[in-house]
Protein backbone atom coordinates (compact mmCIF):
# COMPACT_ATOMS: atom_id res chain seq x y z
CA UNK A 1 0.00 0.00 0.00
CA UNK A 2 2.63 2.43 0.90
CA UNK A 3 4.58 1.98 -2.91
CA UNK A 4 1.26 2.37 -4.41
CA UNK A 5 0.57 5.87 -2.54
CA UNK A 6 4.06 7.07 -3.67
CA UNK A 7 4.36 6.05 -7.11
CA UNK A 8 0.47 7.85 -7.32
CA UNK A 9 2.45 11.18 -5.85
CA UNK A 10 5.49 10.55 -7.92
CA UNK A 11 4.32 9.69 -11.46
CA UNK A 12 1.80 13.39 -11.95
CA UNK A 13 4.30 14.91 -10.44
CA UNK A 14 7.03 13.61 -12.97
CA UNK A 15 4.49 13.84 -15.92
CA UNK A 16 3.81 17.84 -14.42
CA UNK A 17 7.56 18.59 -14.76
CA UNK A 18 7.96 17.00 -18.13
CA UNK A 19 5.08 18.87 -20.21
CA UNK A 20 6.44 22.26 -18.35
CA UNK A 21 9.89 21.59 -19.53
CA UNK A 22 8.73 20.99 -23.16
CA UNK A 23 6.45 23.66 -23.49
CA UNK A 24 9.17 26.10 -22.28
CA UNK A 25 11.88 24.89 -24.83
CA UNK A 26 9.21 24.59 -27.51
CA UNK A 27 8.07 28.51 -26.84
CA UNK A 28 11.89 29.74 -26.65
CA UNK A 29 12.20 27.77 -29.93
CA UNK A 30 9.55 29.70 -31.27
CA UNK A 31 10.22 32.73 -30.34
CA UNK A 32 13.73 33.06 -30.32
CA UNK A 33 13.99 30.68 -34.09
CA UNK A 34 11.35 30.72 -36.01
CA UNK A 35 9.08 33.68 -35.41
CA UNK A 36 8.29 36.32 -37.57
CA UNK A 37 6.24 39.71 -37.94
CA UNK A 38 3.98 41.04 -40.58
CA UNK A 39 4.13 44.73 -41.39
CA UNK A 40 0.82 46.68 -41.29
CA UNK A 41 0.25 50.66 -41.64
CA UNK A 42 -2.00 52.48 -39.38
CA UNK A 43 -4.45 54.10 -42.26
CA UNK A 44 -4.95 57.13 -39.84
CA UNK A 45 -1.09 57.94 -39.10
CA UNK A 46 0.06 56.18 -42.55
CA UNK A 47 3.04 55.35 -40.15
CA UNK A 48 3.91 51.28 -40.58
CA UNK A 49 4.05 48.44 -37.23
CA UNK A 50 4.60 44.79 -37.14
CA UNK A 51 2.33 42.31 -35.50
CA UNK A 52 3.18 39.01 -34.68
CA UNK A 53 1.19 35.34 -36.69
CA UNK A 54 -1.49 36.15 -34.63
CA UNK A 55 -1.65 39.27 -35.19
CA UNK A 56 -0.90 41.28 -31.75
CA UNK A 57 0.74 44.05 -32.36
CA UNK A 58 4.59 43.75 -31.49
CA UNK A 59 5.73 47.16 -32.64
CA UNK A 60 2.96 49.86 -32.98
CA UNK A 61 2.95 52.01 -35.98
CA UNK A 62 3.92 55.36 -35.23
CA UNK A 63 8.07 55.19 -36.13
CA UNK A 64 8.00 54.33 -39.49
CA UNK A 65 6.92 55.98 -42.30
CA UNK A 66 7.08 53.20 -45.09
CA UNK A 67 8.22 49.43 -44.48
CA UNK A 68 9.82 47.14 -47.36
CA UNK A 69 9.77 43.84 -45.94
CA UNK A 70 6.84 41.88 -46.42
CA UNK A 71 8.35 39.28 -43.29
CA UNK A 72 10.48 40.74 -40.21
CA UNK A 73 12.41 37.36 -39.70
CA UNK A 74 15.60 38.76 -38.02
CA UNK A 75 16.36 42.51 -39.54
CA UNK A 76 13.35 44.84 -41.73
CA UNK A 77 14.27 47.45 -44.20
CA UNK A 78 12.18 50.47 -43.10
CA UNK A 79 11.76 54.42 -43.69
CA UNK A 80 13.23 56.45 -40.97
CA UNK A 81 13.85 59.72 -41.17
CA UNK A 82 13.86 59.80 -44.70
CA UNK A 83 16.41 57.45 -45.01
CA UNK A 84 16.30 53.36 -45.95
CA UNK A 85 17.37 51.71 -42.62
CA UNK A 86 17.66 48.07 -41.37
CA UNK A 87 16.48 47.63 -38.64
CA UNK A 88 17.03 44.62 -35.38
CA UNK A 89 14.13 42.88 -33.84
CA UNK A 90 15.01 45.29 -30.70
CA UNK A 91 14.37 47.90 -33.29
CA UNK A 92 17.98 49.34 -33.20
CA UNK A 93 19.63 50.54 -36.83
CA UNK A 94 21.63 48.02 -38.03
CA UNK A 95 22.51 50.27 -41.24
CA UNK A 96 21.73 52.47 -43.83
CA UNK A 97 20.43 50.59 -46.83
CA UNK A 98 21.75 52.18 -50.31
CA UNK A 99 18.62 54.11 -52.00
CA UNK A 100 18.11 52.78 -55.45
CA UNK A 101 15.27 53.65 -58.24
CA UNK A 102 12.54 55.19 -55.39
CA UNK A 103 13.31 52.91 -52.91
CA UNK A 104 16.19 50.63 -51.38
CA UNK A 105 19.06 48.99 -53.04
CA UNK A 106 17.66 45.82 -55.00
CA UNK A 107 19.35 42.14 -53.75
CA UNK A 108 21.66 40.52 -56.13
CA UNK A 109 23.16 37.28 -56.13
CA UNK A 110 22.17 37.18 -52.35
CA UNK A 111 23.64 41.02 -51.19
CA UNK A 112 22.27 44.32 -51.12
CA UNK A 113 24.46 47.85 -50.89
CA UNK A 114 24.50 49.80 -47.60
CA UNK A 115 26.12 52.87 -46.73
CA UNK A 116 27.96 54.88 -43.66
CA UNK A 117 29.84 57.63 -44.17
CA UNK A 118 29.27 58.10 -47.49
CA UNK A 119 31.29 54.79 -48.15
CA UNK A 120 29.46 51.71 -49.51
CA UNK A 121 29.33 47.75 -48.21
CA UNK A 122 26.96 44.74 -48.75
CA UNK A 123 24.93 43.21 -46.60
CA UNK A 124 23.20 39.18 -46.77
CA UNK A 125 19.84 39.56 -47.79
CA UNK A 126 18.88 36.67 -45.82
CA UNK A 127 19.99 37.45 -42.56
CA UNK A 128 20.71 41.63 -42.76
CA UNK A 129 24.35 40.63 -41.35
CA UNK A 130 27.32 43.07 -42.93
CA UNK A 131 29.09 40.81 -45.54
CA UNK A 132 31.73 43.68 -47.04
CA UNK A 133 31.69 46.63 -44.43
CA UNK A 134 31.18 50.14 -46.10
CA UNK A 135 34.87 51.08 -47.54
CA UNK A 136 34.31 51.84 -51.40
CA UNK A 137 33.57 55.50 -52.79
CA UNK A 138 31.00 53.85 -54.83
CA UNK A 139 30.15 50.20 -56.17
CA UNK A 140 27.64 48.26 -58.64
CA UNK A 141 25.27 45.11 -57.47
CA UNK A 142 26.87 41.97 -58.19
CA UNK A 143 26.75 40.20 -61.07
CA UNK A 144 28.72 36.93 -62.00
CA UNK A 145 30.11 36.72 -58.60
CA UNK A 146 32.12 40.08 -58.64
CA UNK A 147 30.82 43.96 -57.78
CA UNK A 148 32.79 46.78 -59.83
CA UNK A 149 33.85 49.25 -57.27
CA UNK A 150 36.32 52.29 -56.79
CA UNK A 151 37.64 53.72 -53.51
CA UNK A 152 37.76 56.98 -55.53
CA UNK A 153 34.37 58.44 -57.60
CA UNK A 154 33.08 61.29 -58.94
CA UNK A 155 29.24 61.18 -59.02
CA UNK A 156 27.16 63.68 -61.44
CA UNK A 157 23.36 63.53 -62.07
CA UNK A 158 21.83 62.42 -65.04
CA UNK A 159 18.36 63.75 -65.23
CA UNK A 160 17.00 61.93 -61.51
CA UNK A 161 20.14 59.93 -61.40
CA UNK A 162 23.07 59.90 -59.88
CA UNK A 163 26.35 58.11 -62.08
CA UNK A 164 29.21 57.26 -60.60
CA UNK A 165 32.53 57.52 -63.08
CA UNK A 166 36.01 56.85 -62.14
CA UNK A 167 39.24 55.69 -63.64
CA UNK A 168 40.19 53.55 -61.30
CA UNK A 169 37.30 50.20 -61.52
CA UNK A 170 38.26 47.28 -59.43
CA UNK A 171 36.23 44.64 -59.44
CA UNK A 172 35.81 42.41 -55.58
CA UNK A 173 34.53 39.28 -54.63
CA UNK A 174 31.76 38.36 -52.08
CA UNK A 175 34.48 39.06 -49.39
CA UNK A 176 35.72 42.30 -50.49
CA UNK A 177 38.58 41.18 -51.86
CA UNK A 178 40.24 42.79 -54.90
CA UNK A 179 40.01 39.51 -57.81
CA UNK A 180 41.19 42.21 -60.49
CA UNK A 181 41.60 45.86 -61.76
Amino acid sequence: MKNFKIQTLFFPLLLLIMISSCAEKSSDLVNKEDSFLLPFSDEKTDKWGFKNEAGEIIIPAKKYDHCFSDTFKTYAIVVKANKFVAIDRDEKVMYTVFPFDNGPDYPSEGLFRITENGKVGFADEKTGKVVIKPKFACSEPFENGVSKASFECKKRMLYEYELCESDNWIFVDKKGEIVKK
